[in-house]
């Protein structure tokens, strides 16, 4: 069986979960896919894209909640609930975590907090 690796983030700044199952989209092919295709995201899980400044939702059938990351994984923008057909962008990010809707709100996350993350093997990472 082909295990995905998976990462579990947290906001270190408020010491809360923002996702415990985010697979990574580091490829050019995963980072075009992104969350394509897909009708809802399960609980606490995400996409991490890296290297990433920008993202859209066109074709998706969802909202989503995007966090722009730095290279020392502190927020610098986020968008909460973004509506399918948008576009959402923050020149100074390196990666983008893009979330079920609510996870900004529940994880308490704002520009200039800091995330730490755990890397992982399961098999039910979501495609």
């Amino acid at each position: 069986m082909d295990h995905a690796p998976g990462y579990s983030i947290r906001n270190q700044t408020r010491d809360l979960p923002v996702a415990s199952r985010v697979r990574i989209a580091g490829l050019s092919r995963e980072r075009r896919k992104g969350l394509s295709g897909i009708s809802q995201m399960p609980p606490d899980s995400g996409l991490w894209i890296v290297p990433c400044e920008a993202v859209h939702t066109f074709g998706m059938k969802m909202r989503i909640d995007v966090i722009f990351l730095d290279r020392d994984f502190c927020v610098r923008h986020t968008r909460a609930a973004l509506a399918p057909n948008r576009i959402a962008v923050c020149l100074r990010a390196y990666s983008v975590l893009e979330l079920p809707p609510g996870s900004i709100e529940r994880s308490q996350t704002c520009v200039g907090d800091r995330f730490e993350y755990a890397a992982f093997v399961d098999e039910k990472v979501p495609e």
